[in-house]
């Protein structure tokens, strides 16, 4: 992979590399993320891990050997009415959703979670707009 390629670029070139079922579910994810706001930026961070931005970080996408695994930064913070949380409950902080083979995930569910992290990740950043002034 250059270092000129984008980081939409590395991410299909990631889920190309992944020819079993994670490659699918990988896809099926990320599309979904990208759908629930256009203003969704991805980026390429961590030796190789694809992240989703929108006014800061709210997922983390990981291809394991047995799962798909997509972390949110500030998940313990958001609602999740759905529960589809399964992973990393106990942390103060993170909370994931974890796919293994077969699984899937509600597509609506997922897009509001996504879009609860947005408005979570806007709001704190006009509050920190407000502090400095």
């Amino acid at each position: 992979m250059s270092k000129e390629a984008s980081a939409s670029q590395r991410i299909d070139q990631l889920i190309a590399g992944i020819t079993d079922w994670r490659g699918k579910t990988f896809a099926g994810v990320r599309k979904t993320i990208l759908e629930a706001d256009r203003e969704i930026i991805e980026e390429w961070k961590w030796m190789g891990s694809p992240v989703w931005e929108h006014d800061g970080i709210m997922a983390v996408g990981m291809a394991f050997k047995t799962s798909v695994k997509l972390g949110f930064m500030y998940g313990a913070s958001l609602p999740d009415p759905h529960a589809i949380f399964n992973d990393e409950l106990a942390g103060n902080q993170r909370r994931a959703i974890k796919l293994g083979e077969g699984d899937t995930v509600d597509e609506g569910a997922l897009k509001n979670l996504i879009r609860a992290a947005i408005a979570r990740n806007t709001e704190k950043r006009a509050t920190k707009k407000r502090e400095h002034l």
